[in-house]
C-alpha cells in the first residue's frame, strides 16, 4: 500500500490537517493500493505564500544553479525509473512497457532538454533604444491529469524551473503517487524550499482556489475542455496567465497516394497507445474511399490482435480504463456508435474475453461513421477508432478540419511534400507526417477547443516569462 499522510509545503513533509483520504485504485484488479491526503484551503494558502517569498530568491538565482537542478532530476528520474513505472501501471492501467518509456522515459528526457535549452536561451536583447528583458512570471499552479500523470506535471514544472518560476502543484486524485515521488526527489537534489509544493485533493475545490486566488500569477492547466473553461472563468477576475491543453478528436488522413497496409497498420497504435486514454490519440481515421476495403481489413485484424489484459506482462498492448466511471464512459460511446448506425468492425459493448474484474473495454473500430454521429464529434478517450471515407482531397480537408478540437493529426502519403502541404491546411497544433515520432523539444498545444498556450521546447518555456522592455 502506498499510503501517504503528508503534504510537501516550504521544503518540508508535514502530516495534513484533516482526515479526509483519498483512495487510489487499482484499475486492473479493483483493489485500493493506497491513500492519499485531502488539502485543505489554509494548507493551499500556506503553500502559495512559501512559494511567493521562495520566488524573491528563486526569480533572481544564477541559471547555473537551474541548470544543475534540472539535469539532477533528469538523473534522479531515470534511476527510480522501474519504481515511477511500476507505480504508474498500479494507477493507471498504462501496460508497463509503455510505462517505462513515455510515462518516465519522456519526462526524463523534457527535464534534461530544458538544462539544455537554458545554456543558449537568450534572456535579453536590443531592439533600437530599447532593451528588450525576459523575466519570470511569478508563482504557478499546475492542475495536472491522470492519464499520463508523470510527464503532464514535468512538462510544467521543468519549464518553470528554468524560468525562474516557482508553483504549487494539484495533481490529480486517480493517479497522485508519481507526484509524491517527484517531491521526494527535489528535496533531495536540493531545490530551495517553497520553489516546489504539492498539495493534493479535490480539483472543484483546491483547483478552483487556486486559479482564482490573487496571488498566483499563472495558472496551468490538463485535462478536459470543460474543466478547463470553468479554470479559465475561476481566473478571470486577477487576470492571470491561463494556458491549456484540453481535448482532442485528431484526425489520421490518408492521401490517394498512401500505402493502404501500412495505413492501416499504423492507425490502431495510434488511435490505442494508453489504452486509448490519450488527448492527442488519432482517433479519426480518414481514408479514400477506394482504400476502404484494404484499410479496413488490416485494421480489423490489427484491433483483433491487440492485446488486452494485465498491464504489467509484457505482451500486454491494451490496459483498463482508469475508473469505473471512464469503462462506463467508454461503453456508453460504442453502444451510441451501434445504436447510430455506424458499421461495427471489431470490438464491441462489454468485457474483453476471459476477463472478469477491472475496468476494461473492448478496443473497437467503426467503419460508415458520419459526421452527425456522436462518435464523430466527441472525445471518447478510450480505444475506439472511427473511419469514414471521401472521395477528393478537398473534401478530405473539410472533414479533417470538421471538429470543436485541434490537438493533433497525422498525414499519409509517398509523396512527402504533398503531405506537409496538406497538413498546412489542417488547423490542429501538431501533425505527424508518414507516422513523425514525437518531439520533446517542438511545441505542444491545440487550436480552438484544444486550449491555448504551448508546452515543451523554447515554446514552453517562454510561457512562463513576462516581457519588459526599457528605453534609454
Amino acid at each position: 500500500m502506498h499510503d501517504r499522510e503528508e503534504l510537501y509545503v516550504n521544503g518540508k513533509w508535514a502530516k495534513a490537517t484533516g482526515t479526509e483520504k483519498i483512495k487510489v485504485i487499482n484499475p486492473s484488479t479493483e483493489e485500493i493500493i493506497g491513500t492519499i491526503p485531502v488539502g485543505n484551503l489554509e494548507e493551499v494558502d500556506y503553500a502559495i505564500e512559501s512559494a511567493r517569498e521562495a520566488f524573491n530568491y528563486w526569480s533572481k538565482s544564477k541559471i547555473g544553479d537551474r541548470i544543475e537542478i534540472l539535469n539532477s532530476l533528469a538523473a534522479s528520474l531515470k534511476e527510480r525509473s522501474e519504481e515511477i513505472a511500476q507505480i504508474i501501471t498500479s494507477e493507471v492501467g498504462t501496460p508497463i512497457g509503455y510505462s517505462r518509456t513515455a510515462m518516465v522515459g519522456t519526462p526524463r528526457v523534457v527535464a534534461r532538454s530544458y538544462a539544455k535549452i537554458l545554456e543558449t536561451f537568450q534572456w535579453e536583447e536590443e531592439v533600437r533604444n530599447s532593451l528588450i528583458v525576459k523575466e519570470p512570471i511569478g508563482v504557478c499552479a499546475f492542475i495536472t491529469p491522470w492519464n499520463f500523470p508523470l510527464h503532464q506535471i514535468i512538462g510544467k514544472v521543468a519549464p518553470a524551473i528554468a524560468a525562474g518560476c516557482t508553483m504549487i502543484l494539484k495533481p490529480s486524485k486517480e493517479a497522485p503517487l508519481s507526484a509524491f515521488i517527484l517531491a521526494e526527489i527535489l528535496d533531495e537534489i536540493g531545490l530551495p524550499k517553497g520553489v516546489f509544493n504539492l498539495v493534493t485533493g479535490h480539483g472543484s475545490e483546491i483547483g478552483e482556489y487556486l486559479s482564482a486566488h490573487s496571488d498566483i500569477d499563472m495558472v496551468s492547466f490538463t485535462g478536459s475542455t470543460g474543466a478547463g473553461i470553468a479554470v479559465s472563468h475561476a481566473a478571470a477576475n486577477t487576470v492571470k496567465r491561463v494556458t491549456l491543453e484540453l481535448g482532442g478528436k485528431s484526425a489520421n488522413v490518408a492521401l490517394e497516394d498512401a500505402d493502404p497496409i501500412l495505413v492501416g497498420k499504423k492507425a490502431i497504435q495510434a488511435c490505442h497507445q494508453n489504452s486509448g486514454q490519450t488527448c492527442s490519440a488519432l482517433t479519426r481515421l480518414i481514408i479514400p474511399k477506394s482504400m476502404e476495403e484494404e484499410v479496413c481489413r488490416v485494421v480489423t485484424e490489427r484491433n483483433e490482435k491487440y492485446k488486452v489484459g494485465d498491464p504489467l506482462d509484457e505482451e500486454t498492448r491494451c490496459g483498463p480504463m482508469v475508473s469505473e466511471k471512464q469503462k462506463i464512459s467508454v461503453m456508453n460511446y460504442i453502444q451510441k456508435g451501434i445504436d447510430e448506425g455506424a458499421t461495427l468492425l471489431s470490438g464491441g459493448v462489454g468485457m474483453p474475453d476471459k476477463l472478469t474484474k477491472g475496468f476494461f473495454v473492448k478496443p473497437t473500430v467503426f467503419k460508415d461513421v458520419t459526421p452527425e454521429m456522436t462518435i464523430w464529434k466527441e472525445e471518447i478517450f478510450g480505444p475506439v477508432l472511427v473511419i469514414t471515407t471521401y472521395e477528393d482531397e478537398r473534401e478530405a480537408l473539410d472533414l479533417a478540419n470538421d471538429s470543436i478540437y485541434g490537438l493533433s493529426g497525422g498525414v499519409w502519403s509517398k509523396d512527402e511534400e504533398r503531405a506537409i502541404k496538406f497538413a498546412r491546411n489542417m488547423r490542429t497544433g501538431q501533425i505527424s507526417i508518414n507516422g513523425g515520432f514525437f518531439n520533446v523539444s517542438a511545441p505542444f498545444g491545440g487550436f480552438k477547443a484544444s486550449g491555448n498556450g504551448r508546452e515543451l521546447g523554447i515554446h514552453g518555456l517562454e510561457e512562463f516569462l513576462e516581457i519588459k522592455s526599457i528605453q534609454r
